[in-house]
């Protein structure tokens, strides 16, 4: 059954700062005058709510929001000066970043955002260029495409709903808002956003949160890994990007007819996890429990609903699609940045005692003194930690959700929130050191890119992928 098309365009914002700096390639008019302008100009904010336009040297007061829409769609582009990407991961940066379609910028409270306003199918070709290789296998590209389409449509129509609704989307008894993708609360992988709290009246010694994607209320979506990851026509595209995103057009994931939030990750590390142990407490039956290999792995419990076979299943390394060191396959899944990680499957990290706590107090919030034990208290099916005691000299705290925890310990995030730690020089009872050992890497829900990108340079087709990480859901046509 085809859906009604939700829109032709999506807005996209690129990025947040008091001024914006671009170069207009072609011809493009200037919605509110009709004006026409190429060249080198620059937006920026000033005190006492006034805005100030320079093109070409020349200067003047504006209005906005302003829209610079191209001439002609063929042969024209704009460049975005210093945009920030990874924002709070290992491998933030800026570049200068080409885009199609209109350039809008709208003050937003503090900052200028700058939106690229675009076809969504043309929208795919540059998600599918930024998130993997462009050269990345016929099928898995095919894939990539669906869900990228399902997350994309899913989230546009709960906004739509929420909108309509005039409420809420969720409750949050606390959360801070800065402008999005520069807050610190953001995840490698799809879903995060601001902070929610399980419960406003949970007990002073849990510090449990959720993050989700933040409803933009002036954008459909971000261009940063906070929403999914988009860098225009920086990233080359190649034929067999268009060719994926034509075979698939208007192809999604369906449940119970309603488009799928099909959520992906980098490596599962052998069993993607379920929704509700990430985010809110909903059950999506096309977000369950997936091994990720055809059979089940010999001489492995994949059940991990104790300690000890979670420890044994995250210190070793059983068969899995996604456990792969094939560096022609990793490349077609990874971008430059990406190949900075040396380890996906199983990865390690030492960390001294005086880091540990400092991360705490820096990251989350909490001081408990020297960090006397590192203790598992809830994992889900993938082995990731939902909840974690951390006992200290001064106090004990719980911490979670996923991404909660993996925040605690690191300046960007832990790969994942599957490990297991060992203490290490112990004295007077305080260990010295920790070591992090854990396995894949981001929350491993849904599609493994990684283990997707192994069955598809394989004998897999797009559709047999599709149903090995959503079981439950069905493809069908939105428009």
């Amino acid at each position: 059954m085809k859906m009604q098309q939700l829109q032709t365009d999506i807005q996209v914002g690129i990025m947040f700062a008091p001024k914006i700096s671009f170069c207009l390639h072609g011809t493009y008019i200037l919605e509110s005058t009709g004006e026409e302008f190429s060249g080198k100009g620059a937006i920026e904010m000033l005190p006492h709510g006034a805005y100030r336009l320079e093109l070409n040297g020349r200067t003047r007061m504006i209005q906005l929001p302003v829209l610079f829409a191209p001439l002609n769609k063929d042969d024209a582009s704009f460049e975005l000066n210093n945009v920030t990407i990874g924002i709070n991961f290992h491998w933030e940066r800026q570049e200068d970043q080409h885009f199609t379609g209109s350039l809008k910028v709208i003050a937003e409270e503090g900052h200028l955002t700058a939106i690229n306003i675009l076809p969504i199918e043309d929208y795919l070709k540059s998600v599918i260029s930024s998130e993997m290789n462009a050269n990345a296998s016929a099928e898995f590209l095919k894939a990539h495409a669906v869900i990228s389409r399902s997350w994309l449509l899913a989230q546009i129509e709960k906004a739509r709903a929420i909108r309509q609704q005039g409420e809420s989307r969720a409750p949050a008894t606390s959360w801070t808002h800065k402008p999005c993708c520069s807050d610190d609360d953001i995840q490698p992988e799809k879903g995060s956003g601001k902070p929610y709290e399980t419960s406003p009246d949970q007990p002073d010694e849990e510090h449990i949160r959720w993050y989700d994607r933040e409803d933009h209320h002036n954008f459909d979506v971000c261009a940063d890994d906070h929403c999914q990851r988009y860098q225009g026509i920086t990233r080359a595209s190649t034929p067999e990007v268009g060719r994926a995103i034509d075979e698939t057009s208007g192809e999604v994931l369906m449940y119970d007819g309603r488009v799928c939030d099909a959520r992906y990750s980098k490596c599962c590390g052998g069993i993607s996890e379920r929704f509700e142990n990430v985010w809110e407490a909903v059950y999506h039956p096309y977000l369950e429990k997936v091994v990720d290999h055809p059979s089940l792995p010999k001489d492995f419990d994949t059940d991990l609903d104790t300690e000890q076979k979670a420890e044994r299943w995250i210190r070793n390394a059983p068969e899995a699609f996604c456990n792969t060191t094939d560096k022609q396959i990793l490349s077609q899944v990874l971008n430059d940045y990406d190949l900075e990680t040396p380890d996906f499957f199983r990865w390690q990290q030492t960390m001294s005692q005086q880091e540990v706590k400092t991360l705490l107090k820096s990251r989350i919030g909490i001081d408990v003194g020297d960090v006397l034990e590192i203790k598992p208290l809830e994992r889900g099916v993938s082995g990731r930690l939902i909840k974690l005691m951390i006992r200290g000299s001064k106090r004990t705290r719980i911490i979670g959700k996923e991404l909660e925890i993996r925040k605690a310990f690191s300046r960007s995030h832990l790969y994942s929130a599957a490990f297991v730690v060992d203490p290490l020089e112990i004295s007077h009872g305080v260990p010295q050191k920790f070591i992090f050992t854990g396995a894949g890497w981001g929350h491993g829900v849904g599609l493994c890119q990684i283990g997707a990108a192994v069955m598809g340079a394989g004998d897999y087709s797009y559709k047999q992928i599709l149903s090995h990480y959503f079981k439950e859901a069905v493809l069908a046509k939105a428009y």
